[in-house]
């Protein structure tokens, strides 16, 4: 039986791909183990996997002088001899990082036992965490095209983002019926993100009565966010998140309004979903997003609009415009070879283990 250790954390997005290769390891006849951060998110996620996690100390490494880099150095010195022991005890046959800060002393034990690693980067520019980690793996696998040109081209793979399984199963008639929607108009989903996107929210409560003349739109607001005055608006249904559902609410979708998160963007792409891309503007991120978003609609998935510049009448244009054109948008969506993340990574895993 090969074995496989899975690390990666901090955010959702550092976790759910780990958690999406699960079940493919395992059908493959994988024994997983996961390396997170003790008492991180990601322990709670995994623990629900049947996969057995071992917590070890992390640190941030910062781009800026602050004197936590000095503290968290320490932290981050400890997590690698822990990662060190961990490895030499479990004899993996390789690893696989999903990045965030916990995973750079996993990647670097990992290299000095001789255990070849596979990573991923989400974002089109890399991350800190693995560019400290690049030049220890053997394999780096990536979402967009743009990112090839800072890969040594011995080591990228375009590969797109693990996905979960799940979303792909979603029926949109429970959808519908879960919102009391009917089949006579189209719908939009809005997803702000767990926590809810305030500016996502406002233009699309304030857009409502010229959106509903053209569609029915189910609201994903985030935690807090619901607004009882528009409780019993017809055509309009607010969650403040959801989860089991998360797939039939998404199949039910004819045009989908998000963020610009890898996850997200990537996630819709494997489901072929029309969308709308509303980016973080600079003034709230570092413009990651604003750099996915630009590349997506480069590649004829998607529409951007700019969240600086963004009106009522453009935001309800622009919906009926991609959703008057989504067999276009949808047909170059199947074109693509990231569309299949799940697959195209595990085809990776599997030839570095030797599988």
């Amino acid at each position: 039986m090969k074995k496989i250790i899975l690390t990666g954390g901090g955010t959702a997005g550092h976790i759910t791909p780990n958690i999406a290769l699960v079940p493919g390891l395992k059908q493959a006849g994988f024994e997983i183990y996961y390396i997170g951060l003790l008492g991180g998110m990601e322990e709670k996620l995994v623990e629900k996997l049947d996969v057995t996690f071992y917590g070890i100390s992390g640190g941030k490494m910062r781009r800026y002088i602050d004197i936590k880099n000095v503290t968290d150095l320490f932290k981050i010195s400890k997590g690698f001899f822990q990662a060190k022991a961990l490895i030499k005890k479990l004899r993996p046959d390789v690893v696989f990082s999903k990045g965030g800060f916990v995973s750079t002393p996993v990647v670097w034990a990992a290299r000095s036992l001789g255990v070849p690693v596979v990573s991923h980067e989400s974002d089109m520019t890399i991350g800190l965490a693995n560019k400290l980690a690049m030049p220890f793996v053997k394999k780096i696998c990536y979402n967009f095209p743009e990112t090839k040109a800072s890969i040594p081209e011995n080591k990228g793979v375009h590969t797109g983002l693990p996905i979960r399984s799940e979303l792909l199963l979603g029926i949109r008639a429970r959808g519908l019926s879960e919102c009391g929607f009917n089949s006579s108009k189209p719908v939009i989903v809005a997803i702000g993100g767990s926590q809810g996107s305030q500016f996502i929210n406002n233009l699309l409560r304030t857009s409502l009565d010229g959106l509903l003349n053209n569609f029915q739109v189910c609201h994903l607001c985030g935690k807090g966010n619901l607004d009882e005055k528009f409780d019993n608006r017809e055509g309009y249904r607010q969650f403040e998140y959801v989860n089991e559902k998360l797939p039939d609410i998404i199949a039910m979708a004819d045009v989908v309004v998000t963020r610009g998160g890898a996850t997200s963007l990537f996630e819709l792409l494997a489901l072929k979903k029309p969308h709308v891309i509303i980016p973080y503007s600079l003034k709230a991120s570092r413009g990651d997003q604003i750099i996915n978003a630009a590349s997506f609609k480069k590649q004829g998935f998607s529409e951007v609009l700019a969240e600086d510049e963004l009106d009522m009448k453009t935001f309800i244009n622009t919906l009926i415009e991609v959703y008057n054109n989504k067999n276009r948008y949808i047909a170059t969506m199947e074109k693509s070879d990231a569309r299949n993340g799940l697959e195209n990574v595990l085809k990776v895993i599997f030839e570095v283990a030797g599988v």
